[in-house]
């Protein structure tokens, strides 16, 4: 007699108990006044919430010179380097935008009601000072090959950082840590997540079930891959090219139609704020009260912005500038764009729209509730927002595969041919994740994701203090070129 399951079901339950356990290993949460507190999140707030203390709030202090950086007003074209300040930051917030800012957000919503965002906003804001500690050592520390390309991030300020400060032999194994779990995490999370979803978003707007693509996930997987082989065989030159393009036109697309929806109920936007900050002090909304409000709101962030994950140093490690310290600034407005401004206006499309019974019941989940919200005020709007959200899927995948492949020539050693090599597997795995339901091999790579952290963050405490010091005289340089200019 045959068996009635699907190999997408048979795989996933002989592959369950691993997940299982690596994910309860990472993910492993402690009851604190009545709410499950992930410790890995822990982990994340709390660097956080240093580096900003221990910086002095660079994170507010450096906001306008990072746009000023940005605009190209401390370009160095000439320094060593790959690609402008602006295609550095295009491509890291390509990988961080994707469809946790549609769906993940309408989840933290659903769960820790409005007060939820203002933690959210919180998590944002102190999660740009742990991105711009990240990204000036991914340049500090980056390596300049012969070819001129760069590879740079965390396996590498961890190895050599660590090696200055007297670490050497810690510096090496949290490094090559680091490399081997975005190898494997990348398939998951930047790749068979975001192509699966892709195709979700393409088979609702051509009939579901009844449509054309219903069954058919492997010829969009095939389509998606080439479009994808295409742009990253060319290197983070190609990538940012197709980014510094992309990025601000799905962004810009996005923000515009939340901004028209939560003008169209902006009878109900004073009342919606209100309930962002009573909310966020009250106890009611989630388990746990306040704290657990504060910790979904936190959550979100961590997992939306990716700050103390380490990732985006890997781009911003291929600008071209001669001070570190200008990537770092660079880095800190991802947070930002990431999460205050585009994790924030869905919550506010989500809240303005509907009233707390609705949006907190069980009726509507995930990317469901904020298609409703858009679709409640703009009838036509499931077409464009599936087009965005698709848009969002096909950016975050070419950044992680560039993350991915800088992680594999660290292991394997630096070639084209060891980059090409990387970029097939990358393709097959965009194939894969199209025309099959994995989750249990997607739970392992996002928990991968989320263990680089650790190493990540020992790492930047140990290295802080050459930050500090880097600061301080990076700032005295400027200070007095303003003076001599005067």
């Amino acid at each position: 007699m045959s068996d009635p399951r699907s190999l997408d079901d048979v795989i996933n339950e002989i592959v369950q108990p691993v997940t299982d356990a690596i994910s309860g290993f990472i993910f492993y949460a402690v009851p604190i006044a009545g709410s499950d507190v992930p410790l890995i999140v822990c982990w994340l707030i709390f660097g956080a919430c240093f580096f900003t203390v221990y910086l002095g709030f660079i994170n507010f202090r450096g906001f306008g010179h990072a746009v000023n950086i940005v605009r190209g007003k401390h370009a160095s074209p000439e320094s060593e380097g790959e690609i402008t300040h602006f295609q550095a930051l295009t491509a890291a917030v390509s990988g961080t935008v994707g469809i946790g800012n549609i769906a993940g957000v309408a989840i933290t919503v659903s769960i820790g009601g409005p007060g939820a965002i203002f933690w959210l906003i919180v998590a944002g804001l102190v999660g740009m000072t742990t991105k711009f500690v990240e990204c000036t050592l991914g340049v500090k520390y980056r390596q300049v090959n012969a070819d001129g390309s760069v590879s740079g991030g965390p396996m590498y300020y961890l190895r050599a950082g660590l090696a200055g400060r007297g670490f050497p032999g810690l510096g090496k194994f949290l490094g090559l840590f680091y490399a081997v779990s975005i190898v494997i995490g990348c398939l998951g999370i930047g790749n068979m997540f975001q192509s699966n979803q892709a195709y979700v978003q393409l088979l609702q707007v051509t009939g579901g079930e009844t449509g054309p693509l219903f069954g058919n996930g492997w010829l969009v997987g095939i389509g998606l891959a080439v479009l994808v082989a295409l742009i990253i065989l060319g290197g983070i030159k190609s990538i940012a090219r197709v980014t510094s393009r992309l990025v601000p036109f799905m962004v810009l697309v996005y923000i515009v139609g939340a901004l028209v929806v939560i003008a169209m109920n902006a009878a109900n936007l004073p009342a919606a704020i209100a309930s962002i900050f009573t909310g966020a002090f009250t106890m009611s909304g989630a388990a746990g009260g306040v704290l657990g409000i504060m910790i979904i709101g936190f959550q979100r962030a961590a997992f939306s912005n990716e700050a103390g994950i380490g990732s985006a140093a890997i781009a911003h490690s291929a600008v071209a500038t001669e001070k570190p310290l200008t990537e770092g600034f660079v880095g800190l407005l991802e947070p930002f764009i990431d999460t205050v401004v585009i994790c924030t206006l869905t919550g506010l499309v989500i809240i303005t729209t509907f009233p707390p019974e609705t949006f907190m019941s069980d009726n509507l989940q995930g990317i469901e509730l904020t298609t409703a919200a858009f679709q409640n005020n703009i009838p036509w709007s499931p077409v464009p927002l599936s087009i965005v959200a698709l848009l969002f899927a096909f950016s975050t995948m070419l950044a992680w595969a560039y993350y991915g492949t800088k992680a594999w020539t660290y292991v394997f050693g630096e070639s084209r041919a060891k980059e090409v090599t990387f970029s097939v597997i990358f393709c097959i795995f965009i194939v894969i994740g199209a025309a099959v339901q994995l989750e249990a091999i997607l739970g392992i790579a996002d928990a991968l994701i989320f263990i680089m952290a650790i190493p990540n963050l020992v790492g930047l405490y140990i290295l802080a203090p050459e930050i500090k010091r880097d600061l301080q005289v990076y700032f005295e340089e400027i200070n007095a070129a303003k003076a001599s200019a005067e």
